[in-house]
């Protein structure tokens, strides 16, 4: 971002800015004499009055303080604490704006980043009714006067917000948390600080799967408290866990995992394949919308009875499921000990015998195979936000394989990952983007790269 020796605007001024687009971060963007404004809350379209509450060398932060133009994508966001919640960023953004919004994100890091200047992003594959997705929520405690109240965080902040409600949230999920909200008030469980590190009660995660059935883990600092409270009034869940976690940290779990009564796992349904769920399991929580995700995978790749496919980053073994059917084999690889061994579990669930799976970091795996000389005909790719790392791409150009699929949440490094490949003769042939996360700025994102002919 350029900077300047004289920024055009100075703290407290008060502006007429005409919004021209929208940050990744569901920021308005406005330029006065080309140096940027952000305005949070602003949409692309509209003009807004505004006051300056932050300058730097290269941009400012102006409030909004009047609308003099408003957007026709402008909605009502639904939510009475969209304002403070951290949760939802694009709640204000009719749902087909927000769709269009995301391609061209996604456009637009692909030719700005990735060099791809011709490249056609296909329309968003959004939901039809893009609430009540989230089949997994995580809610920390706190205090509201001598209540004890659970909520989301502010953005960029520890300040719980306090809900009664989350229009994201399966409602079963919501509800479970109300429970132990309950259980805490009247057993007087003092909820866990920060700052002190005193206090007990910390989070509860619930998961809900396809058929209804509930996890419920209550995260604690140490023993857990009054459990025969909280067995009644969680009594009809199918599944109680208590996690410890005695550190001073913003991480959730604790290592101590204890099942209180219950099924030690629930059985998610994803299409036509079946996954072991536990506390501590990865997967997607939008169960509709992955499955939309995986078939489109699955569909780019166009596997043949032939074919070894690695499916690197492979997680609980979810792409690696469903592409096993078309294939001859798959080779799953994933560095986290316990996903792996979920993975071989969930092959177990669903009859699979053709997928095996290898524990390790696929940027020490993937050169290992490449050096066997493992056929290797394609790949999935799904890593974390951060990308692949070096040593897996330079492995994927070395390896053969004709064609590959990066699944990605983070069109930043895509771009980055793709533009490596390109420049190692393979050509960005498809670019399907999937909205996982309605009403937020998260975009999950299907390419496909094909191996030139001649390279």
């Amino acid at each position: 971002m350029a900077q300047y020796s004289k920024t055009p605007v100075s703290k407290n001024d008060d502006l007429t800015l005409q919004v021209t687009a929208l940050t990744n971060e569901g920021q308005g963007v406005a330029r006065v004499e080309n140096f940027a404004v952000f305005v949070p809350g602003a949409l692309p379209g509209e003009t807004v009055s505004a006051h300056i509450i932050k300058v730097t060398a290269s941009y400012a932060v102006a409030k909004i303080l009047d609308f003099v133009t408003v957007s026709p994508d402008r909605t009502d966001p639904g939510c009475p604490v969209y304002a403070q919640c951290g949760g939802c960023t694009l709640r204000h953004l009719h749902y087909a704006a927000q769709l269009e919004q995301k391609r061209l994100w996604v456009g637009d890091a692909l030719s700005r980043l990735g060099g791809f200047s011709d490249v056609s992003v296909q329309p968003v594959a959004g939901m039809e009714t893009p609430s009540r997705y989230r089949n997994k929520g995580s809610f920390p405690f706190g205090t509201a006067g001598n209540a004890v109240v659970f909520g989301f965080y502010a953005a960029r902040s520890h300040v719980l917000v306090p809900l009664a409600d989350c229009p994201i949230q399966d409602e079963r999920v919501v509800e479970c948390a109300e429970r132990v909200c309950a259980w805490a008030n009247e057993c007087r469980i003092p909820v866990y600080d920060e700052k002190t590190g005193k206090g007990q009660l910390r989070h509860v995660v619930v998961r809900t799967n396809a058929d209804g059935a509930r996890m419920v883990t209550v995260v604690t600092r140490g023993p857990l408290r009054r459990r025969d409270e909280l067995f009644g009034l969680l009594g009809d869940c199918e599944s109680v866990w208590h996690n410890e976690n005695p550190k001073n940290t913003n991480v959730i779990f604790g290592e101590l995992f204890t099942l209180l009564f219950g099924k030690p796992a629930l059985i998610e349904t994803i299409g036509d394949k079946r996954f072991s769920v536990g506390p501590q399991s990865f997967l997607q929580v939008n169960r509709k919308q992955t499955q939309v995700l995986y078939e489109a995978a699955a569909s780019l790749l166009a596997a043949e009875p032939d074919e070894t496919i690695v499916d690197a980053y492979c997680g609980v073994g979810t792409i690696s499921l469903f592409l096993a059917g078309g294939c001859k084999q798959v080779i799953g690889v994933e560095q986290v000990a316990a996903a792996v061994e979920d993975a071989e579990r969930n092959a177990v669930l669903n009859g699979v015998t053709n997928a095996s799976f290898i524990t390790g970091e696929v940027e020490s795996v993937l050169p290992r195979l490449v050096a066997e000389q493992t056929k290797i005909d394609a790949l999935v790719l799904d890593p974390p936000r951060k990308g692949c790392g070096e040593a897996a791409l330079k492995a994927i150009a070395q390896s053969g394989a004709n064609r590959v699929v990066y699944v990605s949440c983070n069109p930043a490094t895509l771009a980055r990952d793709c533009k490596f490949l390109a420049g190692r003769g393979f050509s960005l042939a498809a670019v399907q983007p999937v909205d996982m996360f309605p009403h937020t700025c998260h975009v999950e994102t299907v390419c496909l790269l094909v191996k030139n002919s001649r390279s």
